[in-house]
């Protein structure tokens, strides 16, 4: 079995550099409606938990995911046959009590928490971003690491001018769920997501300049930079030179068709070993 990836240290707890991503296990692609299905037809509850268990095999010890019921069941399950790999948790933003909704997810293991980043970016064009910190405060009682997703490096700005009591972000290389004009025409807008790697230099940027550890996501354009081996191991690459040593990388793997753990973990133990 291979050893343990480097790690870096959330909150109390240390966490490999390569994080694997909950989205597949939920049927969220952000690419199209045929792979969220593909996800979902794939992802069983069976075929989830062998995915966490060859992340092991690979030298991960970290997953994050959403804090739902589908995915603390799930995780009861591959605990109690002795999965091993630590638990960050996004908050589940449909739930109506998002309190007792964080005091759900730390009962049920997490070693972090953090707020969901759609529901931060909504927050903060509304001008209620202070309530993100009101619910961090919930985080911090129930004595977990404690996080801020977002999309928006200015959020990240925000909140770092403004010393919240946080240990880390979960932050997206690519700024989404804002307009984007076609060819400058502020009368029409692109529709669905645009993924624009002027957007990921601007939030590595942000990521380097920001003192707390950050997570990082979405480094593979959400598989829009998968076309071949090496153009995933050429995001990776560009990633991990653009944040900091601090930090670490949270990547979405398929496993239907090929061992995408295994070659995302060999990606980054050669890229790391070679800094």
């Amino acid at each position: 079995m291979p050893e343990l990836l480097p790690t870096v240290k959330l909150g109390e707890y240390e966490v490999t550099r390569l994080i694997i991503g909950g989205n597949p296990f939920s049927g969220g692609s952000h690419t199209s409606r045929e792979m969220d299905q593909a996800f979902l037809d794939y992802y069983t509850t069976e075929n989830i938990k062998a995915a966490l268990r060859e992340c092991e095999a690979q030298g991960l010890n970290a997953m994050q995911s959403r804090g739902d019921r589908h995915i603390m069941r799930m995780l009861r399950e591959y605990r109690n046959e002795g999965g091993t790999l630590q638990w960050i948790a996004q908050t589940a933003s449909e739930f109506r009590d998002l309190p007792g909704n964080v005091r759900q997810i730390a009962d049920a293991g997490a070693i972090a928490i953090y707020h969901h980043g759609t529901r931060t970016d909504g927050l903060w064009r509304e001008g209620q971003i202070d309530e993100v910190r009101e619910l961090t405060q919930v985080m911090r009682d129930c004595g977990v690491a404690v996080g801020v997703g977002t999309h928006l490096p200015e959020v990240v700005e925000y909140i770092e001018e403004r010393g919240w009591d946080i240990d880390f972000y979960m932050t997206c290389f690519y700024t989404l769920g804002i307009p984007r004009p076609i060819n400058g025409n502020l009368g029409q807008f692109l529709a669905g997501e645009v993924y624009d790697d002027a957007d990921r230099e601007r939030m590595a940027g942000v990521i380097r300049a920001c003192s707390k550890t950050c997570l990082a996501f979405k480094i593979l354009a959400a598989s829009r930079k998968c076309e071949t081996s090496e153009t995933v191991r050429e995001a990776f690459r560009w990633a991990f030179e653009h944040i900091k040593p601090q930090d670490a990388v949270v990547v979405g793997m398929f496993q239907r068709d090929c061992n995408q753990v295994a070659m995302n973990a060999g990606f980054v133990r050669e890229i790391l070993a070679s800094q």
